[in-house]
């Protein structure tokens, strides 16, 4: 792919593209699950308007229907064919795209094995695309006149036309007549007569709302935030894409060292991106770094579209210092970037679920590598594979062994389920054990946060005759009850009936409901703890960004005595009267079919620990659990990461997972069993063909997917286990390059899956 030139780039201050040849040819790529580039003619009319990284109308396939494409490059070399087709019509103005984020999203669509056009699709935001929240005005401006005579002008034209020479720059019509003091009609007499000039232009209507967020200072480092802040600082200096993993205890101060390494990179006139886990992090994250810095801008799902077309066309000019943001900000134009940042990066919510199924830490490695910039992990919990490249010399390891300000670790102890359950009958969400703490603390006037990461009322609705659970009639699925809206829920699909009364299997009924989620608990803890301020934040309370807002202001006011909710809650939060966190069911990720099960276990528990005791008080942590001598939860509970890694780590390497190399799955699905058996039967035919009997590459399955049933299709399931992602990519060539599957069958190859459901 040759490209004579480009527009000034959203990342570097490139010079601009060169004037186009006289004839070019443009290379497109369409959201299509195909990995061709496809070449048409520019016609003569459209050349001084294309640039690669312009979305453009073709037609496409054997109908020539019109579709729209990205051009990815511009070429004056024919293509060797004689049925070349030829673009109908470029749709922006300026590019969308830059040559650094064409290279960086052609990279994901090989690495993802995805269509470079889909990547392209889901890596602009569609209100980008739609342009969001702007109108057309008209602009008026004098023209230098000397060549005309000013009395053939009206008196109220002439004074119109003296006004609007002495403006410094063209008006819209509105504000024109309110300068002059005339009607439209003046201004119409005048462009008629050529004395004005009249032109069209899409403006932005949203406006960013002030924010009274008081300033706040660097605060003064430890020794060791300040060797690693120093060591980040060096790597700015340099202009190295030198990547950090920032190991800190939960409580350590990273954010500080985030805060002061921003503050070198803004100082040198560059851009930082932040990337968090999840939306309830976002408020406060924000209110710390707007504290720091005078431009902020957002970019998460609870945005409205004019909100985030607003904050893209901030970025794409220049005009902010720092993203702040979920996975997608990873994507965010930024003209001059210096660094990127991904707080809490063991999270798997910076894995995308839909193609293209990036990974935005992986994404962020490449970004970091193309653009010379450093990038720093942070986490107390770090995933296996970042610590683990830590130890290869792939990544460059900071440590903070303790808390800032000389606070201590909060205490943690096993609430053991089974002798509870032999005290007391019918154990309700809250242990006797839990109760009692959770009366004490309230007594002293301090906050407790409860995690339990199901949500809804009862995670089960269960028929006491047969057995049998109700499920979703797509999925293969139980269903939840969700008490307060008196109806089922699957959690896959979402679809929503109204709660059964009989058994679907059976007929019997009196069905019952069986577990805790979110509400019930809620309901458990009011009638327990009737003079106490509850709040719930899951995905069903927390609707938009404003609600998280809202809940969090109320909690660090002391407003709310008790939090609860999923695990957004568990990370990130910094409220210094939390006394006492209390974990209601540490089994739910563990019992999960997944090898990280026990890494997710640990994580979480080690992560919504560390919101307790960051006051004067040291806090209290309690763990229910039926299962107490779990390596997993017993480090846990010591907050022993090293000693986790030591036990987890051996069994990795002898099943081949990662981080002892690559996994790759493929999801084959159909609207019939047997349909998606037999494709799923195919694409391991032509992986085993292709591999060649290797003995570094495991082909697995097929076999049934764990959910065999999801949105009413079928699904098997392929695991591939190769030792880099070079063999993984010449595997993936060789056997589905040219696969033809059935057309009563589609899979997806996910790449570096963190699901296995």
């Amino acid at each position: 792919m040759t490209m004579p030139g480009r527009e000034p780039s959203l990342f570097d201050n490139a010079p601009s593209w060169p004037t186009a040849p006289a004839f070019l040819f443009a290379e497109v790529v369409f959201n299509r699950p195909i990995r061709a580039i496809y070449t048409y003619g520019v016609p003569a009319t459209l050349v001084d308007r294309i640039l690669a990284g312009k979305r453009v109308l073709a037609p496409f396939g054997k109908g020539n229907k019109q579709e729209t494409g990205y051009c990815v490059g511009l070429t004056d070399k024919p293509p060797e064919t004689t049925s070349l087709k030829s673009i109908d019509d470029v749709l922006d103005d300026q590019p969308l795209l830059s040559h650094s984020m064409l290279r960086l999203t052609r990279w994901l669509a090989d690495y993802y094995f995805c269509g470079w056009g889909q990547v392209l699709e889901a890596v602009l935001p569609r209100a980008v695309k739609e342009k969001s929240g702007t109108r057309w005005i008209v602009l008026v401006s004098a023209k230098t006149r000397t060549d005309a005579d000013p009395y053939t002008l009206t008196p109220k034209q002439r004074q119109t036309y003296e006004l609007l020479l002495e403006a410094s720059k063209p008006l819209p019509i509105e504000e024109a007549t309110r300068l002059c003091r005339v009607g439209t009609g003046v201004l119409k007499g005048l462009i008629q007569k050529g004395w004005l000039l009249a032109k069209k232009e899409r403006v932005q209507q949203w406006s960013e709302k002030p924010h009274d967020v008081p300033r706040t200072k660097s605060l003064t480092l430890n020794p060791h935030q300040q060797q690693a802040c120093d060591r980040i600082v060096r790597a700015i200096e340099s202009g190295a894409s030198t990547k950090f993993l920032l190991h800190g205890v939960t409580g350590s101060g990273k954010t500080e060292i985030y805060l002061q390494s921003i503050a070198e990179v803004v100082k040198r006139g560059r851009e930082a991106i932040v990337l968090v886990p999840e939306i309830s992090l976002t408020p406060q994250t924000i209110e710390r770094f707007r504290g720091r810095f005078n431009d902020i801008a957002v970019l998460h799902s609870h945005l409205s579209d004019s909100e985030r077309h607003g904050y893209w066309q901030r970025i794409h000019r220049g005009e902010v210092q720092v993203v702040v943001g979920a996975r997608s900000a990873v994507f965010a134009p930024c003209r001059n970037l210096g660094l990127i940042i991904i707080d809490e990066e063991h999270e798997t919510t910076f894995k995308q679920e839909t193609t293209p199924r990036y990974h935005a830490r992986d994404v962020a490695f490449e970004r970091s590598r193309l653009e010379s910039v450093p990038v720093v992990l942070g986490s107390a919990t770090p995933s296996l594979e970042s610590w683990t490249a830590a130890h290869r010399g792939e990544c460059e390891l900071l440590s903070l062994p303790e808390r800032v300000g000389d606070l201590t670790m909060p205490r943690v102890r096993c609430i053991d389920l089974r002798e509870e359950y032999r005290r007391q009958k019918g154990l309700a969400a809250i242990s006797p054990s839990l109760a009692k703490a959770m009366m004490e603390c309230l007594a002293r006037k301090g906050q407790i946060i409860l995690l339990l990461n199901r949500r809804g009322f009862a995670p089960a609705i269960i028929c006491p005759q047969c057995g049998q659970a109700a499920k979703c009639q797509h999925c293969d699925i139980a269903l939840t009850f969700h008490k307060h809206r008196q109806q089922a829920i699957c959690h896959s699909c979402d679809a929503t009936l109204p709660a059964p009364q009989r058994c679907s299997h059976c007929g019997h009924g009196e069905l019952k409901l069986t577990g805790f989620g979110t509400q019930r608990l809620q309901d458990e803890v009011k009638a327990r703890f009737p003079d106490a301020k509850v709040e719930r934040m899951d995905s069903d309370t927390m609707r938009t960004a404003g609600h998280y807002e809202r809940v969090l202001s109320a909690f660090r006011s002391g407003e709310v005595d008790i939090l609860l909710g999923t695990q957004m809650i568990a990370k990130g939060l910094d409220f210094p009267n939390v006394q006492l966190v209390g974990v209601i069911s540490a089994d739910t990720a563990r019992n999960i079919p997944d090898f990280r099960a026990s890494e997710k276990t640990f994580q979480l528990i080690v992560q919504v620990a560390g919101r307790a005791g960051r006051g004067r008080d040291p806090g209290l942590v309690l763990v229910q659990t039926y299962n107490p001598e779990d390596p997993a939860l017993q480090n846990a509970i010591r907050t022993d990461y090293h000693r986790f890694v030591a036990g987890e780590l051996p069994i990795r390497r002898d099943f081949h997972y990662p981080p002892f190399g690559k996994l790759t799955r493929i999801i084959v699905r159909s609207k019939t069993e047997q349909g998606s058996r037999e494709a799923a039967k195919l694409i391991a035919d032509s992986l085993n063909a292709a591999a060649q009997g290797s003995l570094q590459i495991q082909i697995l399955g097929p076999a049934p997917a764990p959910v065999t049933k999801l949105r009413d299709f079928f699904r098997y399931h392929i695991q591939i286990h190769t030792p880099d992602s070079a063999s993984r990519q010449s595997l993936l060539e060789s056997a589905l390059g040219n696969f033809s599957m059935p057309s009563t069958s589609e899979y997806v190859v996910d790449v570096d899956p963190v699901d296995l459901l």
